[in-house]
């Protein structure tokens, strides 16, 4: 895809070439799609909804899908791939992820649940299968801020572990190529790098202009592990118990709405090409082909300036917006305990 050499601030086209999409190359050597389409439609996009939104950002030139069992629309986004695929997309030319969710930490259900989401996506293998969270504390859909499981359990090592074996087992088994971890903190990291027989490939992190966190940003990196950013543009749409009031917005900072208007595009889209940018893989969902289409073009069209990067990492404001009280697992914890604030695993 070119710009329009009169106003390279226009796009021209409905679509972008895949072949034009920047790469990360894991530590296997292999290639992951530098952005990819989230699927995680929250209570506001049906399953069906966002299977047409996988099948629609397929068209438009996205390569990389990211799912979970928790969201509760595998096996929508399963007939969707099936189009897609179909439709001439090689399933080589696709980055897939899944992801393990908490009730199902135990030895004995890490292999069953990958199976469940392979059966429900319709593939033999997933590109990348990751621990959704680290700790083994279910709450149900669509409950609010104050859900505690009565089984809840604070992160314990030997037990993640236990759980890590599986996942390498299903590497071992050809059933997913690369294993990673999410909402790990870097005590946590430590630990796994230091005990694991396959390393995470990548961990799965919040990150936006607004929370950037420059310290496990740099550590995963200098690990080898590549950081995919989940909420590039602020989550405008989470889940009402993940708001309170200190949050901000990333969309309507100043210095992103002054590069929006340089640029001639929705200040989401600077987000979004920060954040390839800077080294993050960004996950943006939507369900509006005008937004994702524009998140993609926004990713292969001219580089923000020199300046324009070091103005964004001038206004993070360590805010984090997906807090995770429901994962908390005694009485009297503040949802600080969950990210190791103070450079140590929170005690039990």
């Amino acid at each position: 895809m070119k710009a329009n050499k009169e106003n390279p601030r226009s796009q021209l086209g409905d679509s972008v070439d895949p072949r034009l999409v920047p790469h990360r190359q894991l530590y296997t050597g292999a290639r992951m799609p530098a952005i990819g389409l989230g699927t995680f439609g929250s209570d506001h996009a049906s399953p069906v909804e966002i299977a047409e939104a996988v099948k629609g950002a397929a068209s438009v030139g996205y390569r990389h899908f990211d799912c979970a069992s928790v969201y509760g629309n595998e096996d929508r986004i399963g007939a969707a791939l099936q189009e897609i695929m179909k439709g001439g997309v090689g399933r080589e030319e696709l980055w897939i992820a899944s992801k393990l969710w908490n009730d199902k930490h135990g030895e004995e259900e890490v292999i069953p649940s990958c199976q469940k989401s392979l059966a429900d996506l319709k593939l033999d293998y997933l590109d990348m299968y990751l621990v959704h969270w680290p700790f083994p504390n279910y709450h149900p859909p669509h409950c609010d801020v104050t859900s505690r499981s009565p089984n809840a359990k604070p992160y314990i090592h030997e037990g993640f572990m236990k759980t890590w074996r599986q996942m390498e087992m299903l590497v071992d088994r050809g059933l997913v190529r690369h294993i990673g971890t999410s909402n790990m903190t870097i005590p946590k990291l430590q630990l796994l790098l230091r005990d694991a027989r396959i390393k995470p490939a990548v961990n799965e992190m919040e990150l936006h202009p607004h929370f950037q966190q420059p310290e496990l940003f740099e550590f995963v990196r200098r690990h080898g592990i590549e950081p995919i950013g989940y909420c590039p543009v602020g989550s405008p749409a989470r889940p009402e118990r993940d708001r309170t009031p200190e949050d901000t917005v990333d969309i309507e900072d100043p210095v992103m709405v002054k590069i929006a208007k340089r640029l001639g595009v929705h200040p989401a889209v600077v987000c979004v090409k920060w954040a390839v940018q800077r080294g993050q893989t960004p996950i943006p969902f939507s369900t509006k082909r005008e937004h994702y289409l524009s998140n993609l073009q926004g990713v292969v069209s001219e580089p923000l300036t020199d300046n324009e990067m070091k103005e964004i990492a001038g206004i993070d404001r360590n805010c984090r917006l997906i807090k995770g009280q429901v994962f908390l697992w005694k009485d009297g914890q503040t949802w600080e305990d969950l990210w190791d604030v103070s450079g140590e695993i929170t005690p039990p």
